[in-house]
């Protein structure tokens, strides 16, 4: 199997130098922040994605792999760590702004949140279905705050967090849908309104990194941690049958430069720990050295969704030359950090879909609608979930 993304020439991560002048940037802002995603699939299980954040003021260029699990090469994280991260750096952004304003001073927070999927059912019987299980959050502070009072200040923050839009009430994702350059309306993915957006093909290889080092902005440091429930089989994740939990923690800690560093350690089915580096452009109050919170939660799930197209159609034996998508998010700045005192907030997610195949329009619509019912972070979003809290006492020192 060919490494595509190693072959390339391109560091995995950078920050993409003259987006504008490659025609990527995000779409008009309709609730304070607005993150535009476009992946395409590189052989394999490898994907490379550009993403761009009306907020953060960047764009950036992304890769995903996955592990033996899934036949793949492990070259870069799987989608699901995307959305731990993005999740563990949007949290801390609303701890850290609300701490602020009221006047809670935190000599050291560390955040552990574990992320839990399942899916079960048959791919080729149309009833494997993705699912989203609510979220655990332990927040590790030092601080002369009594347990009340950080308790409410990280609850607070949880809701006041962009993501909360998505992870709270229901929200259907809207879909089109684009086969062998023609338009087909989808079968039972909800439609989106309006033609399709251009095909974001051309838009990958002409993507150059600005100047500066960004190796460090996502890395690998071996083999996550045996559980109980870890699983290693090869290929497991491409049998037909499926009835399993997915796990994956994400350890956030605030370096002194002001970096939001994750540690995602991905425990069922197992494979590699990723550090990955995160912060808020300027109008967030950062420098934008990394991508922003938004910008990995938005990978995250483009990403997971590329994956089932991939295999499904390895479980199917059908043929899907190319595949890429175009995906739009819109959130609400933060209750806390964007200073709007409210809850987070966020329109369904809205995805456009080309697919080069082999195949007649049926099968074009039916891997549709089977990506999107088997995708993970589809379902965290048409899921009412939650984040159960919990806060526990931890100095630097010991940290």
């Amino acid at each position: 199997m060919n490494n595509a993304l190693k072959e390339s020439g391109k560091p995995l991560f950078f920050k993409v130098a003259d987006p504008a002048g490659i025609g990527f940037s995000p779409p008009a802002s309709r609730r304070g922040h607005s993150v535009r995603l476009a992946v395409r699939a590189l052989g394999g299980m490898q994907k490379e994605a550009l993403v761009a954040s009306s907020v953060a003021g960047a764009a950036w260029r992304l890769a995903s792999d996955e592990g033996a699990y899934l036949a793949g090469l492990d070259e870069a994280p799987c989608p699901l760590a995307f959305l731990t991260t993005g999740m563990v750096a949007s949290y801390m952004n609303e701890i850290r702004a609300l701490a602020k304003q009221r006047a809670i001073a935190l000599r050291h927070i560390r955040l552990v949140q574990d992320n839990y999927y399942t899916m079960k059912g048959s791919a080729l019987k149309g009833t494997m279905i993705g699912g989203a299980k609510d979220v655990e959050l332990e927040a590790q502070i030092d601080s002369d705050a009594d347990a009340d009072t950080l308790r409410a200040l990280v609850c607070d923050a949880v809701s006041a967090s962009p993501l909360n839009g998505l992870m709270r009430g229901v929200k259907s994702s809207l879909f089109t849908l684009t086969h062998n350059g023609r338009a087909l309306a989808p079968a039972r993915v909800a439609p989106l309104a309006g033609s399709a957006l251009p095909d974001p093909g051309d838009r990958f290889d002409p993507a150059k990194p600005a100047s500066g080092d960004w190796s460090s902005i996502v890395t690998r440091h071996g083999m996550s941690p045996q559980l109980e429930h870890s699983t290693t089989s090869a290929g497991d994740s491409l049998k037909d049958e499926q009835d399993r939990l997915l796990h994956l923690r994400g350890i956030g800690t605030l370096r002194r430069d002001g970096i939001t560093h994750v540690e995602e350690h991905q425990y069922n089915p197992r494979g590699s720990i990723f550090h990955f580096l995160s912060e808020e452009g300027a109008a967030g109050g950062g420098q934008g050295r990394a991508p922003d919170a938004a910008s990995y939660i938005s990978a995250g799930i483009g990403f997971c969704f590329m994956t089932q197209f991939g295999r499904f159609a390895k479980i199917a034996k059908k043929e899907l030359r190319e595949y890429r998508i175009l995906q739009d998010t819109h959130f609400s700045l933060g209750g806390a950090s964007g200073g709007t005192a409210r809850s987070g907030e966020a329109d369904a997610v809205e995805t456009h879909v080309y697919l080069d195949t082999g195949e007649d329009d049926v099968f074009a619509r039916d891997i549709l609608d089977m990506a999107e019912q088997t995708c993970f972070l589809h379902a965290f979003c048409r899921t009412d979930l939650k984040a159960r809290v919990r806060i526990s006492r931890q100095t630097a020192a010991a940290a």
